[in-house]
């Protein structure tokens, strides 16, 4: 017998430990929230271009904004100031609203300029030009725009510094009011932001966001007025909220719920504080397993890691309905460890399939439910008993409970039971004509559909790249890339004029290749006969002698300059509208041609099948389908693995066919069962399902285990009736909650795990051969 102070000392101790084991957790936990993780090794180029796009790509990174609640001028004013506030900013790669940036050329690329323009592509820089152009300044010194011309006209009298900036806009704005970006109604000032952080990096965008409201409020010259921010970094915070404040918000109803049905169920309120410590201890080495072997801990593993882990509550539930009045608790515990030992290798073998699955996610995920499990189980068998005493009661004891049973076992148990249940179910399954698979990921997503119609809409009136279509041009290297692009200009330009395009964007709009440069610099005039033109320009004209040398060192400048490449530019502002274009792989470089306004692919589909092996057109929505069949296709295959690994491991626990079969048949069937009623009711199977059924099997693994156990022995049967009860209600509750979710993933996991639970319990009861009752025995 443990004393008191015995169990006392050992509870301190234990809850010591965690404290340890939670601190040193803490201090080395990095969390992930990066959605890749969970997504398969991509196979095709499209599907690796998918992986890289969601995380890193151009359209991953913008954020809308609208500034709406004041005058179009009192709007404008404000927009302007949240941009001039936020430029600069190592967060923001890029902030638009159609004001013109002097500064958008950094003065290390000036003398570039006249590379990179098409200006003087059909009409050469000569002295009839620059006539043109000084007598177009001089209109503009006399005009309202003086002030912002005036600095210019030295060192730009084309103003190509203007032509280029404007030119680097996106290809399709929305209308200009004010000097700034305007929807439609013209009442939201309009802003396009593109973060530095991944768009599916909540975290990173959750600061993203905190950044850009404190900022809005600061400038903000009304109180009346709001910021909406919307893009896929802002959905991706908004999901992780809403998953992780619906999972608080259920989890601490299911754990009320628990607790009091502990109370209920054992009459002692020592119960639940002490069946918590092997849960809790679960949760720390599984969670520090994970971010030993990974080094950070995806959101995903965290929330659904401790979903799965629920099935340890189990363990010392057993073990607590096991405990009899004339025994200790070491030897209940004793007697129970080989079938709990059987449950629990044969659970922890079916998530070591998921390490085969080639997809990170799942491989912490398994690493974190395996450890748990096994963590669960030892403290269960080595631990807990000694802060339990001797019951006063015992469940073998209760009369309720024994003629709850023995109508139980009055119930028929035909030996066809189960393979007619199973047929049906499988003529369900096979027969059905409703739709199997869910490879929309939008399906999954809990954003609201207004927020999503915002979205669009703001989409639309911004001119922003269409999340869908995407052309793909490939190239040995970044130069060829160029040069492809340049050639493509032309027909894309068509597509825009035709209407079958609102617009495009390429990085040879903002870099053009080494053989226009050069050209261009070809074409420009030497140092004697640029001095000429400008005194033959300027001969009647009111400008001082002199003032144009700026002007005429950046031409020479550009003269001999080498020309620019990606490598060159890599630390300038242009790199940032280049890179998320250009993409330098091992084997080859990609260029990204984005586009908006794509209403029917078809004309798209005609140009690119018209351009060559080396222009591709990407349908990001089939692309991403495609990835997510693939994922099932391994998921599903893991799931294979995982059988054969559960039935082995309940075999080498029971060596009888028989047994082996009593206890595998019932759960097969279950699992038949949950598939069949899920499917007949129409859902359609997403990932989380499919792991949701690996957890039901287990559960109904243990059932038929326990029940196959205590099949001779009256008493120990109402002792596993009451333990089956006590789990099957725990885990019941708990599911049935997140069965209720709004969340498409919690709700696919409380669904698919609270029907396996019905299922199981039924099943096993029904199908596992149970000795009938006899004559009352004494309690």
């Amino acid at each position: 017998m443990t004393t008191p102070s015995r169990r006392l000392a050992i509870a301190a101790a234990w809850l010591f430990a965690l404290a340890l084991l939670g601190g040193l957790v803490a201090s080395r936990l990095e969390l992930s929230g990066d959605l890749r993780l969970f997504m398969p090794s991509p196979q095709t180029p499209a599907q690796a271009l998918v992986i890289e796009e969601l995380g890193e790509g151009p359209g991953s990174r913008l954020l809308l904004l609208a500034i709406e609640g004041a005058e179009p001028e009192v709007l404008a004013e404000d927009a302007q100031a949240l941009r001039a506030a936020l430029e600069g900013d190592p967060a923001f790669e890029l902030v638009a609203n159609g004001e013109f940036d002097a500064e958008a050329i950094p003065p290390e690329l000036l003398p570039y300029r006249y590379l990179l323009t098409p200006s003087f592509d059909d009409a050469p820089l000569d002295a009839a030009r620059l006539r043109e152009a000084l007598g177009e300044r001089l209109e503009d010194l006399a005009s309202p725009a003086a002030p912002m011309v005036e600095p210019l006209v030295p060192r730009d009298p084309t103003l190509e510094m203007l032509t280029l900036a404007e030119s680097w806009q996106p290809p399709v704005q929305p209308e200009l009011r004010h000097g700034v970006w305007f929807d439609r109604d013209g009442r939201a000032a309009l802003l396009l932001v593109e973060t530095a952080a991944a768009g599916f990096d909540p975290d990173a965008q959750q600061a993203v966001l905190a950044q850009l409201q404190a900022t809005f409020e600061a400038v903000r010259s009304e109180p009346g007025m709001h910021l909406t921010i919307s893009g896929p970094g802002a959905f991706s915070v908004l999901m992780r909220d809403k998953t992780s404040g619906e999972a608080s918000t259920l989890g601490a109803a299911a754990t009320v719920g628990m607790v009091l049905l502990l109370l209920f169920a054992y009459r002692s309120w020592r119960v639940p504080l002490v069946a918590v410590l092997p849960l809790a201890s679960a949760a720390l080495v599984g969670l520090a397993a994970v971010s030993l072997a990974f080094g950070s801990v995806h959101g995903i593993t965290l929330a659904f890691g401790f979903t799965l882990i629920g099935v340890a509550q189990d363990y010392p539930v057993h073990l607590l309905s096991h405990r009899r009045t004339d025994v200790s608790p070491w030897t209940s515990v004793r007697a129970l460890w080989p079938t709990l030992l059987t449950g629990v290798v044969s659970t922890c073998l079916a998530y070591l399939a998921f390490f085969i699955s080639g997809v990170e996610g799942l491989k912490q995920l398994g690493l974190f439910t395996i450890c748990g499990l096994l963590t669960a189980a030892a403290t269960t068998r080595f631990l807990l008993p000694a802060l339990l005493d001797t019951p006063r009661h015992d469940p073998a004891e209760s009369r309720r409970l024994d003629r709850a049973w023995s109508a139980l076992l009055a119930l028929p148990r035909p030996r066809w039971l189960a393979p007619l249940v199973g047929a049906l179910a499988l003529a369900v399954i096979l027969l059905s004509p409703r739709p199997w698979w869910e490879n929309d990921l939008a399906a999954l997503t809990p954003v609201p559909e207004d927020l999503l119609l915002r979205d669009a809409a703001l989409r639309q009136d911004l001119g922003a790249p269409d999340v869908r279509w995407m052309m793909v041009v490939h190239g040995a290297d970044a130069e060829a890339v160029l040069a492809r692009e340049t050639e493509l200009a032309g027909g894309l330009d068509a597509l825009v004029a035709a209407g079958d395009i609102a617009g495009y964007d390429t990085a040879a709009r903002y870099l053009p290749p080494v053989a226009v440069q050069r050209a261009r610099q070809a074409a420009l005039p030497d140092a004697p006969t640029l001095e000429a033109a400008l005194a033959e320009a300027t001969a009647d004209l009111p400008f001082r002698a002199g003032v144009f040398a700026p002007f005429l060192a950046d031409v020479a400048t550009a003269r001999a300059a080498a020309p620019l490449t990606p490598e060159a530019v890599a630390d300038t502002p242009l790199a940032l509208s280049i890179e998320g274009l250009l993409l330098e792989r091992e084997q080859d470089t990609v260029g990204l041609v984005t586009l908006s306004g794509v209403d029917d692919p078809a004309p798209l589909m005609a140009f690119a099948a018209a351009a060559g092996d080396d222009v591709e057109l990407l349908d990001l929505k089939d692309a991403t389908e495609s990835l997510v069949a693939a994922y099932r296709e391994r998921v599903l295959a893991a799931l294979g693995v995982a059988a054969l690994l559960l039935a082995a491991a309940v075999w080498i626990g029971l060596r009888d066919a028989r047994r082996v079969a009593a206890v595998l048949v019932p759960v097969a069937v279950a699992m038949l069962v949950v598939v069949a009623v899920l499917h007949g009711l129409g859902v359609t199977f997403n990932l989380f399902h499919l792991i949701a059924l690996i957890l039901g099997a287990g559960l109904g693994l243990d059932y038929a285990l326990f029940f196959e156990h205590a099949r001779g022995d009256r008493r120990e049967q109402l002792r596993t009736f009451h333990a089956v009860l006590v789990c099957g209600a725990s885990t019941l509750l708990v599911f049935a909650l997140l069965g209720l979710s709004s969340i498409p993933v919690l709700r696919a996991i409380g669904t698919t795990v609270g029907l396996a639970v019905l299922a199981n319990f039924a099943l096993a009861v029904l199908t596992v051969r149970i000795a009938p009752p006899s004559r009352r025995e004494a309690p």
